[in-house]
């Protein structure tokens, strides 16, 4: 079974309480390990980015087609206007 993570609030009291204890003690700060990140939330991230990409792309072309649709419309518009003189 894994372990049960600490709550935000009981780790900062933890890491109060070494702050304390090292003032006192004249102890030297722990150096913090650095986490590692596992290559499955790498992989994950880089998924995440290339839907966002593609998403990005499809966005813009159909942007592109209803400006293109808006102008040929406006276009149509003028030109029956124009007709009806």
């Amino acid at each position: 079974m894994a372990a049960k993570k600490k709550s935000v609030l009981a780790q900062r009291v933890n890491e109060l309480e070494d702050a304390v204890t090292r003032l006192f003690t004249g102890e030297a700060t722990a150096p913090k390990a650095t986490k590692r990140k596992s290559p499955k939330r790498k992989a994950a991230g880089r998924k995440a980015a290339r839907t966002r990409k593609a998403k990005k792309a499809a966005k813009a072309v159909t942007k592109a087609a209803g400006a293109v649709k808006r102008s040929v419309k406006r276009r149509t518009a003028k030109a029956k206007r124009k007709a009806r003189r």
